[in-house]
């Protein structure tokens, strides 16, 4: 959806009073539609209430700020499902961080369900993080809990970060991205734990539009060139099955679910293929209509040989989600068959209500009144996980986030422990998860598995399907290596809060170092000093510079206080270590920059990358390397220094995510063709006699480009060559893969990230 600029349609008090109300009535219509009860009533006042309470304010875009949280609502109420009180609670959301009233006006005008929600909504206004990122983290951990007791919160959260998402056009380019950045980082796959896969994909899509914008626009073009042709596949191969189908006297539909833009880039991305390469661009989806639930289940097997009767199996590409749902409450059974022009095609096959909960997530559970049902106890069970974790959360807030995200996991499997008993746990899970998941001082003593009767390592990772049993000792002890093979947050968390007794004694440490080094400053150059150490090695709390101070990973030198403290302390002079890291600078580095005169950047403004006389007015990210032609984005530090990321570099992730204040937009100079930069390539193929030289040929004579380093190695009849080159832009390291993968026998050339 496209923001509408109201700022240019000039319209009459009136008018805009009309097209408020125009807008309630939407969502009041939607409502009556639904199979909820009635409460109209309370819904026409809480909109009047926050109607009064945000009149004469104004969004970005121009907009009266009430169309906002009545868009809020209009998804809760028709897209997600839910009812009067949420729908209530959406007009209201942003009335307590806005404006005069408080969360007792809300709880006195409308109880107290009403007012929890909003208050539950209220604290985590600002996003996941804002300038301050403890204490947003903090306002996050609140959110978890509000919602460990009343779902609508997050539900309701996620209505209104989409539509913020679908309306982000008329912020400034830094906003866009640290929103952006933020949205795929986390409430993506929320919104999947949650399984309102539709609202995923257009968080993800929206995502990729505003941080990729002309990749966007590329596969958009190539989605709607080959609509023909793909709708031309498509009739070809449900024609039987429709005759199928109606032969056995179903009421169904049919339709062709196309990959979504964020999806198909994905793909392109991690098999290095492009666009005509990916040939699982759409999936084939049934939905029947079924009276008895108890017969859902044999209704998708005979649909399933039924099909099987026409086409050709994959074996391996069968998934029954419907004896073993997701733990998001997806039911479905998924099927691989060859299709008509040669291409495996996925089929989906659903009732009509186990769509309805696909598409909707759990806020469909209330439609069919379920009650207690396995799915029900998934989300309970993942609920009573997410409280676990914030009993024990992690004092470093980051860190906090990355341990929730964890268990936000997309790919499951299913494992069994001796007894019988069924376990979800994300792909690539280990034995230790296992045991910690089972309990924490089983955790904390085990010393291997066995898995299928088969003696394996705790670090053993695990497929679905297989049978567990959980190995122990006395004299175990939890080791920080552990910290590299657990995947699940409950393992991630519990191991921490083992090992976090003995972290503690080194921070103490490095904070009784780092109070004898600033004893000679005032309290607040003191703190101030701390600060600026925690911004300098990139830390993002004062634990972490405790710790790593404490553990001789980082020292001040008395250099380096002089230039942060106008009253050093006592002077002791420490050896500088290589701080563990890339691109870190040494502190005498530091603080020859600190007296240096700082940059001021203009953040509203679009800065240009550019270099003059040999000088760069910014500085490449060595995480990514990003070169001209990439999406970038620049991060400000405390010099005003312009860092350079690739957009979709799992450092700028985080910075997107947690220091949207420091982000500005960045663009590439227009003639860059003096400066070269480097870039890494990976060569696949099969080996022959005299590829190399074709390859060095090609390369070096034909195109020119300068080889600085190639390693290749052949091992039983195909070649791997790795090659770093020098190029003006990602165009050309583009043009030179696709003219190397000409060459007989090889079968890849990408860029590697």
């Amino acid at each position: 959806m496209e923001t509408t600029d109201y700022s240019s349609l000039n319209l009459s008090p009136e008018q805009e009073d009309r097209m408020i109300e125009d807008a309630f009535n939407d969502v009041l219509n939607g409502y009556l539609r639904s199979n909820h009860r009635k409460k109209v009533e309370i819904i026409k006042r809480a909109y009047a209430f926050a109607k009064d309470a945000h009149k004469g304010i104004r969004r970005r875009s121009g907009e009266p700020y009430i169309l906002h949280p009545i868009a809020v609502a209009k998804i809760v109420s028709q897209e997600i499902g839910l009812g009067s009180t949420s729908i209530c609670a959406a007009l209201l959301h942003d009335v307590v961080e806005d404006t005069e009233y408080r969360v007792e006006d809300i709880e006195m005008n409308f109880g107290k369900k009403i007012a929890t929600i909003v208050d539950g909504l209220t604290k985590i206004s600002g996003g996941i993080f804002g300038d301050k990122a403890s204490a947003q983290a903090e306002n996050f951990r609140k959110l978890l809990l509000t919602m460990a007791e009343d779902i609508r919160v997050i539900l309701i959260k996620m209505a209104d970060r989409l539509h913020n998402m679908r309306t982000l056009g008329s912020m400034l380019p830094s906003k866009q991205y640290k929103i952006a950045g933020e949205t795929l980082y986390i409430y993506a796959p929320l919104a999947h734990r949650l399984g309102l896969f539709a609202i995923k994909t257009e968080l993800e899509d929206l995502s990729f539009k505003y941080e990729h914008p002309e990749q966007y626009k590329i596969i958009k073009e190539k989605i709607e060139e080959s609509e023909s042709r793909r709708k031309m596949v498509y009739d070809d191969f449900t024609a039987p099955i429709r005759e199928k189908l109606d032969a056995m006297g179903l009421k169904y539909t049919i339709n062709a679910r196309v990959k979504s833009i964020y999806s198909i880039w994905n793909k392109m991305e991690t098999k290095h293929v492009p666009f005509e390469e990916v040939y699982d661009l759409y999936a084939v989806r049934i939905v029947f209509d079924c009276e008895e639930d108890a017969n859902e289940k044999s209704i998708c097997w005979n649909i399933y040989s039924a099909i099987t009767d026409i086409y050709k199996l994959h074996p391996t590409r069968t998934r029954d989600w419907i004896s073993t749902p997701k733990a998001n409450g997806y039911r479905a059974l998924h099927l691989t068959v060859m299709g008509t022009d040669g291409n495996w095609v996925e089929v989906q096959i659903r009732s009509r209500k186990m769509d309805d909960i696909a598409e909707r997530g759990f806020a469909a559970h209330w439609k069919y009144k379920i009650g207690e049902s396995d799915e029900e106890s998934e989300l309970e069970s993942w609920l009573k996980t997410i409280t676990d974790i914030l009993k024990n959360p992690e004092p470093n807030a980051i860190d906090f986030l990355d341990t929730i995200k964890l268990n936000l996991f997309a790919m499951e499997i299913i494992v069994f422990t001796p007894k019988g008993d069924l376990m979800t746990l994300p792909k690539n899970a280990t034995v230790l998860d296992v045991a910690y998941n089972l309990h924490t001082e089983l955790g904390s003593h085990c010393i291997a598995g066995k898995v299928n009767h088969r003696l394996v390592p705790i670090s053993y990772r695990l497929q679905s399907g297989d049978q567990v049993e959980v190995l122990t000792s006395e004299t175990q002890k939890p080791s920080a290596e552990w910290l590299n093979f657990v995947i699940t947050a409950k393992a991630k968390t519990r191991l921490e809060a083992s090992l976090r007794k003995e972290r503690k004694k080194i921070m103490e440490k490095g904070e009784h170092i780092l109070a004898r080094l600033v004893d000679g400053c005032k309290p607040e150059e003191a703190d101030s000093v701390t600060n600026k150490l925690m911004t300098l090695f990139h830390f993002l709390s004062r634990d972490d510079l405790y710790f790593a101070i404490g553990s001789d990973k980082v020292s001040i030198n008395e250099g380096l206080l002089k230039s942060l403290c106008k009253k050093p302390g006592p002077g002791i002079l420490y050896k500088i270590l290589p701080f563990v890291g890339k691109g870190k600078k040494s502190s005498e580095q530091a603080a020859d920059t600190n007296n240096k005169e700082k940059k001021e950047i203009d953040r509203k403004k679009i800065y240009v990358l550019r270099t003059e006389n040999g000088v760069k007015n910014y500085q490449v990210a060595s995480c990514c390397n990003p070169i001209p032609g990439d999406d970038v984005i620049g991060y400000v530090d405390d010099n005003g220094n312009v860092i350079v990321h690739k957009m979709d570099c799992d450092t700028a992730m985080r910075i997107k995510s947690n220091f949207g204040n420091r982000l500005v937009a960045t663009k590439w100079e227009e003639s860059p063709l003096a400066n070269t930069f480097l870039a890494s390539i990976d060569v696949n193929g099969i080996d022959r006699m005299g590829i190399l030289q074709e390859l060095i040929h090609e390369i070096s004579i034909n195109m020119a480009i300068n080889i600085r380093k190639l390693n290749i190695e052949a091992k039983e009849g195909l070649f791997v060559c790795n090659l770093d080159v020098r190029v003006a832009d990602a165009g050309i390291v583009e043009r030179l893969c696709k003219q190397v993968k000409k060459i007989k026998g090889v079968t890849s050339a990408a860029r590697v990230k």
